[in-house]
This record gives structure tokens, sequence and C-alpha cells, in this order.
């Protein structure tokens, strides 16, 4: 039983689209990485010039009763405040948008490269006397009786 069960467990994992997932997960962590640190080191920091020189990473709405503005979002969570990070969300927002319109594009393309399925062979023609739709393999039409030609 063991051995039947370890042999259908070597054909599960070792079908193609097992190792195509694996290997797509293992990518999309990679470029997962690469995003983050596209937005964070390279899109954010001209954005936060742009308005004001503002760094996203460290706004966040204190929830405390402390009113000290001069701490950043680290040194607020260090002092175990209650805080709302909403510039790391924002970060975290272009993450996503960027990540997943790589994909939509990367998607599209490949779907755009594949070669589409040959059309299917038809299964139905018209009656040349009476036009309705009947078997391809009818011989005599089953709506005006006529003998169907051959092809």
């Amino acid at each position: 039983m063991f051995k039947n069960m370890a042999k259908e467990f070597r054909d599960f994992a070792l079908r193609g689209n097992v190792i195509d997932l694996a290997v797509g997960v293992i990518i999309g962590a990679a470029f997962g990485k690469i995003v983050s640190s596209a937005v964070t080191d390279v899109i954010m920091p001209p954005i936060g010039m742009l308005v004001g020189k503002m760094d996203f990473s460290n706004l966040y709405l204190n929830l405390s009763d402390i009113t000290d503005t001069s701490l950043s979002l680290e040194a607020a969570r260090a002092a175990k405040l209650p805080v709302v990070a909403y510039g790391v969300f924002l970060n975290n927002v272009i993450d996503f948008t960027i990540v997943a319109f790589v994909i939509f594009i990367t998607i599209k393309q490949i779907n755009r490269l594949k070669k589409a399925p040959p059309p299917a062979a038809p299964d139905k023609k018209d009656c040349p006397k009476c036009f309705s739709s009947i078997s391809i393999k009818a011989t005599r039409c089953p709506n005006c009786t006529s003998d169907i030609p051959t092809q």
C-alpha cells in the first residue's frame, strides 16, 4: 500500500503542472523582492521629493495620547504606541499594482505568442433543400426527407 501511494505521489510531483507551479512561485517571490526594492528605493523617493521631501514609509497616524510629532514610525513602534502606518500601506499598494501590471503584460504577451488551437471539425451541415441544420453524417434530411448528397 505504501509503495503504491509513494508511486502516486511521485507521479503527481513530477507532473509538469506541479513543477511549473513551483518554478513560478520561486520566480514570483524573487520578482516580488525586486519590485519592492524598486518601489521603496527608486520610485517613492522622487515622488516624496515632488510632494515636499516626504518619506512615505514614515507616514503614520498616532492613535495614542502622546502628541510628539517628531517620532519616526520606527521610534513610535519601538515605544509601543498604537499607530496606523498608512505610508507603508501606500508603498505596498504601489508594489502590488506594479506586480499585477507586469504579470498582466507578461501573460498578455504569452497568450499572444501561443498558437491558436485548430478549429474543431464541423458536426453539423445545412440541408440543401430546406436549409435546416442536420448531422454531418446524415444522408437524408429528417425535416424534409430529401436525400443529402455525400461530399
